[in-house]
């Protein structure tokens, strides 16, 4: 049997875990400090350490990276309700097997338990510059995946694929990427394909020699001379034309190319972050993008969530915005409460983009200190949404349920199972509504419901709903 030691100074988290791990066949020993934890330790060294990084007598992330110079093959799966991605990218450096944010599903932690057993420590070897600007915020899930991801990829030289609708942020994830990452000393170059002539892409990408074409009257270096060393960021890649997609996989396979009236051949030092608001995958299909190309791009394929579907989030990046427009030197704002309500009921078709601007013309239109929701409405249009009402045709379906489920089981209303029977009752349709109106993407319909993933695939089992019928 494994042992695994479980540190975190909330009593209620170390009873649940505890006992659902050693459900699960482990021997579960815990501590509440990191006192505890060197004593546990001196004691015993476990085959697990299971860490919270906010504990009453210092920082867990810092005091396991110490203790690992003593036990460098200690598997360490870090917890944390401190989500953003410093968190992240700090247990990521710590070469933490997993990084869970809270809350989180315990079959999740109980499964990355049984990977910590069998595989051990991450392999990341860089560190990570303690002072690197990280730009990207938010709590909610969907980052928190984002988080993750950039957080294992840091340490690598691998090609990303950032996909997502104009405006959540894509530059801002490469940026992170490469700010974080073993080439930050080095440049980062992007280059936005939609906004470059079909002719002259090659040319701004692997640069000319001088005559190489009409007005090339001197040797010019492209962008991939240009971020040598660092990172190469190739926005819009899907408006890329197809005879530039020849060459640059080209240069992805050969790791060389030539410039535009060139014969020297020239190393391309580079790491690529790749971005599209389109699908790619339907462009393949629709023989508009080269399907080798999109493979090599495609290595490690992250999706950016839009604003709308980040919760709470807008009202955090919406504050943010305001003190940084202050810091500019625009008047300082606020948020009243009414005008976060207004700020999370906007579908936002801009994303982040669209709320940055409009919290920057706040700042110069508005004259009140506390921006109220009337503020918004008139500079943005943006509508408060009515609360929802409980309306008298759901109360009488209630009572109809009620009445129907006490003609064909009576005992229901003696035996303590009425609340589970008409709640399992509301739950089908609620769980199919939100499945349809998803296209059946489960991610999308938990992250709706505002329950993880693996919650929604036991709900469906539970309910014997087939995820795939329409």
């Amino acid at each position: 049997m494994s042992r695994v030691l479980l540190v975190d100074d909330d009593a209620a988290i170390r009873t649940v875990v505890a006992q659902a791990l050693r459900r699960a066949g482990h021997i579960v020993t815990t501590a509440d400090s990191l006192a505890q934890l060197d004593r546990a330790i001196a004691t015993e060294v476990p085959d697990v350490l299971i860490t919270d990084v906010i504990l009453p007598d210092g920082d867990g992330i810092d005091h396991v990276r110490s203790l690992l110079t003593l036990h460098p093959n200690l598997p360490v799966i870090v917890l944390s309700a401190q989500n953003t991605l410093t968190t992240a990218v700090r247990a990521a450096d710590l070469q933490a097997y997993d990084y869970l944010p809270k809350p989180f599903d315990l079959d999740v932690l109980a499964r990355a338990v049984d990977g910590a057993l069998t595989r051990g420590k991450g392999t990341a070897e860089d560190s990570v510059a303690e002072d690197a600007t990280l730009p990207l915020l938010g709590r909610s899930a969907a980052m928190q995946d984002v988080y993750r991801v950039i957080a294992r990829v840091v340490s690598t030289d691998l090609t990303v694929l950032v996909s997502g609708e104009s405006g959540t942020g894509k530059e801002l994830v490469a940026r992170a990427i490469h700010d974080l990452g073993s080439r930050r000393a080095a440049p980062f170059v992007a280059i936005n394909m939609a906004a470059i002539p079909r002719e002259l892409i090659e040319a701004e990408l692997f640069g000319h020699e001088r005559g190489a074409f009409t007005g090339a009257a001197a040797r010019n270096a492209g962008r991939f001379e240009q971020a040598s060393g660092g990172t190469l960021f190739l926005d819009e890649i899907g408006d890329m034309p197809m005879e530039a997609q020849t060459r640059l996989l080209r240069v992805l396979q050969t790791g060389e190319f030539t410039t535009v009236g060139g014969a020297r051949t020239i190393r391309a030092d580079v790491r690529i972050v790749a971005a599209t608001n389109r699908n790619l995958a339907d462009q393949v299909a629709a023989g508009l993008f080269r399907e080798d190309l999109f493979y090599r791009l495609n290595v490690v394929p992250l999706s950016l969530p839009p604003l709308r579907e980040r919760g709470d989030d807008v009202v955090i990046l919406a504050r943010h915005f305001l003190d940084a427009a202050a810091a500019e030197g625009l008047p300082r704002r606020q948020l009243a409460a009414d005008a976060a309500e207004v700020l999370r009921a906007h579908d936002w078709p801009g994303n982040v983009r669209e709320l940055e601007n409009l919290m920057r013309r706040l700042a110069v239109l508005t004259r009140d200190e506390v921006v109220g929701a009337d503020a918004i409405t008139a500079i943005h249009g943006t509508r408060v949404s009515a609360a929802p009402q409980v309306s008298v045709d759901f109360d009488e379906a209630v009572r109809t349920l009620v009445g129907r489920i006490a003609r064909e089981r009576p005992e229901a209303l003696e035996d303590g199972t009425l609340y589970d029977r008409v709640i399992a009752e509301v739950e089908r349709p609620l769980i199919e509504t939100m499945l349809a109106r998803h296209g059946q993407n489960q991610l999308r319909a938990a992250r709706a419901l505002g329950i993880n993933r693996n919650t929604l695939r036991k709900r469906l089992d539970a309910l014997g709903l087939d995820p795939r019928k329409p």
